[in-house]
């Protein structure tokens, strides 16, 4: 993400969602976002997520760095790791590497950590807010064969919720923009 020492470049920010981990567990995730990034820089150099990073902070101590360095081993390279170690305000207070040797904290590198660490979280409630407009915005629509996006809408402006959709008759949904009748008995009987 970083374009030249301590410049965030947003562009290269990229975002994952999890897809073999099921349950809460951090560092299996971490491995599993590394794993498939190392990947794409590996296979595509020259692709959207580019050369391999020159290094990787983690967000947490030697758990965190081992779950990112078991990562870095399937591709046989080398890239340090390093791990942002929390006090009990939840702010950084000193970097280890995987031997757990501390780094020194020079306020530059400090400030470096510390914006970093604000524009991932910010990208974080970002794309989480968006997962969960998503899912808020889905309906018992989404699953009737013919009713795409557009339908869906014209229908939920027209009636303003499923409830008012479910109280309406075939003839009344049939005379919404797009939907015929034959979709409209089957969006009635879906519904019901």
């Amino acid at each position: 993400m970083l374009q030249k020492i301590g410049v965030i470049n947003k562009n290269l920010a990229r975002r994952f969602k999890i897809k073999t981990v099921f349950n809460q567990d951090d560092p299996k995730c971490m491995e599993e976002v590394v794993t498939r990034r190392i990947k794409h820089s590996v296979e595509n150099p020259k692709g959207a997520f580019g050369n391999l990073p020159d290094v990787i902070f983690a967000d947490g101590g030697i758990t965190q760095i081992r779950a990112i360095k078991r990562a870095i081993n399937k591709y046989n390279v080398s890239i340090p790791v390093f791990g942002m170690v929390k006090d009990e305000k939840h702010n950084t207070k000193k970097l280890i590497d995987s031997d757990k040797k501390e780094i020194e904290l020079t306020d530059n590198l400090m400030n470096f950590i510390t914006n970093m660490q604000n524009e991932v979280h910010r990208i974080a409630i970002e794309y989480n807010r968006k997962l969960r407009n998503k899912d808020t915005t889905k309906s018992k629509l989404d699953n009737i064969k013919g009713i795409g996006e557009k339908k869906k809408q014209e229908l939920l402006k027209e009636f303003g919720s499923i409830e008012s959709i479910k109280k309406a008759d075939i003839l009344e949904i049939s005379k919404v923009k797009g939907i015929n009748y034959e979709l409209a008995r089957k969006i009635k009987k879906e519904l019901l």
